[in-house]
């Protein structure tokens, strides 16, 4: 198994002004005048921690690195305002012109490789190539899987702790009753909902129990980003028509790339992958056979830097 590379410093920090109230927190490591690749964490609301640069060879990656409107050091935090897909959309392709990159590399897992997958059926002319990672479609039964019928099948212990704030009689509409709470005016159980919420996912993210990943999810920072921010989006269908993504995949078909999924990934399942893979019949697709959701997992992890490895031949 490949090891992560060394932790890096960046060389570059950037606040870019976007749309409304939004300033959002931008990174640059690795040789500047490297292949430029970008960083679309997950969630929405995940936002990036360090070891998000660790996936590129510094030496030939010029590494950039954002934080999504409301989360991690962008600012404001927690706003949902002027929040949605096409925003995010927006914003990369500001980040691109403020940095003066011609073409870019896009590396996103989860949320991440929706909004790399819009973004490149939205601006296929700048984008180099794809790197994914547990392919999320945002389709009404993908949401269903994980917060209603399906994941609590798999983890039915964790499941309970997760939806014992919610009156059973609001069971059949999870999102919208953490949403309904996590929007109130109750600052005590907005902060509660929030830890549920988020603890929910990191348990469901790694096949082995992972405290660290539980922790980092349950702070108060991430936590309140992650679930405030993935309930806005979820309860507006991610802000994306109907089978979006696969409609336009025709669009990035001839656009390098390489997607990761873990075999037993409960937050977004392999058909995911298998749905997309299908309408991209070049697109190179490895199933890790012990591997989860989590881009730390080994297996996983392999992949990646396998994948990064890989583009360096392709764009050089």
């Amino acid at each position: 198994m490949r090891a992560l590379f060394p932790p890096i410093k960046p060389s570059k920090k950037h606040n870019v002004k976007v749309g409304g109230d939004h300033e959002l927190y931008v990174e640059e490591s690795g040789a500047q005048n490297g292949i430029p690749i970008l960083f679309v964490h997950g969630g929405p609301g995940a936002g990036t921690s360090e070891d998000c640069r660790r996936f590129f060879d510094p030496e030939y990656y010029r590494i950039i690195l954002f934080d999504q409107r409301g989360c991690g050091k962008s600012t404001p935090h927690l706003s949902l305002e002027n929040n949605t897909t096409q925003d995010l959309i927006d914003d990369i392709e500001k980040i691109r012109e403020h940095l003066k990159v011609d073409k870019w590399i896009l590396f996103g897992g989860s949320w991440g490789s929706t909004l790399s997958l819009v973004y490149a059926q939205t601006h296929s002319d700048k984008v180099l190539g794809l790197i994914l990672r547990g392919i999320f479609l945002c389709r009404p039964h993908d949401l269903s899987w994980f917060y209603q019928d399906g994941a609590k099948r798999i983890y039915p212990d964790k499941w309970q702790e997760f939806v014992d704030i919610i009156p059973q009689d609001e069971r059949d509409n999870v999102i919208q009753a953490f949403h309904k709470r996590l929007i109130g005016q109750d600052e005590l159980m907005r902060m509660n909902a929030a830890k549920h919420w988020s603890l929910w996912e990191a348990q469901c993210a790694t096949l082995d129990p992972n405290p660290e990943l539980e922790e980092q999810f349950s702070h108060p920072h991430m936590a309140m980003s992650l679930a405030c921010i993935e309930a806005h989006y979820f309860i507006n269908d991610c802000f994306l028509e109907a089978d979006q993504i696969i409609r336009d995949a025709s669009r990035i078909k001839d656009i390098p790339t390489i997607i990761v999924h873990g075999r037993y990934d409960i937050v977004c399942p392999l058909d995911n992958a298998l749905a997309l893979k299908d309408r991209l019949p070049h697109a190179e697709l490895d199933i890790i056979r012990d591997g989860g959701h989590s881009a730390f997992e080994p297996g996983i992890s392999d992949a990646l830097l396998h994948a990064t490895k890989r583009f360096v031949s392709l764009v050089s």
